[in-house]
């Protein structure tokens, strides 16, 4: 089944067991889904939707944060929520010794030497990892790596 039906269906049981939050989420997904699709004039595939999934979620991180710091927990919680919803959509997340291994592979396969080359490695284990590491977190491993 691919994601895009997934994601349908349970919208549909969402309304079925009347639960308003999971289906106001559900349903701001799909609005998002179908927005790059016209916008793009494609039809989205699996790796396109958790692509607009992870942005959603990297969005609801950046307002927890501005939220707590305005002490409005209320708003802060909902979008806790709404993270955990959209986590759903996503892949299986990548282990620590996942990641590593990874990028040791990209380093190798771009022999890269230094930070100069950060972005070619960058651009190798884009693509393996979306949706399935946090790339920031990720940056920052391949950053490491490159200046030892």
């Amino acid at each position: 089944m691919s994601l895009k039906a997934r994601i349908n269906d349970d919208m549909k049981a969402a309304m079925k067991a009347r639960e308003a939050e999971r289906l106001a989420t559900i349903r701001l997904l799909l609005a998002a889904m179908k927005q790059k699709e016209v916008d793009e004039r494609i039809e989205l595939d699996d790796a396109a939707i958790i692509a607009v999934v992870d942005k959603m979620l990297k969005q609801r991180r950046d307002s927890v944060t501005q939220y707590e710091a305005a002490n409005r927990q209320d708003l802060a919680d909902r979008e806790r929520f709404e993270m955990t919803v959209l986590a759903d959509y996503l892949p299986q997340p990548l282990s620590e010794a996942e990641i590593d291994a990874l990028i040791e592979a990209a380093v190798a396969s771009t022999g890269a030497a230094g930070l100069p080359d950060m972005g070619k490695v960058m651009g190798a284990v884009k693509g393996q990892m979306a949706g399935r590491a946090d790339m920031a977190a990720v940056s920052a491993r391949i950053k490491a790596r490159l200046t030892r």
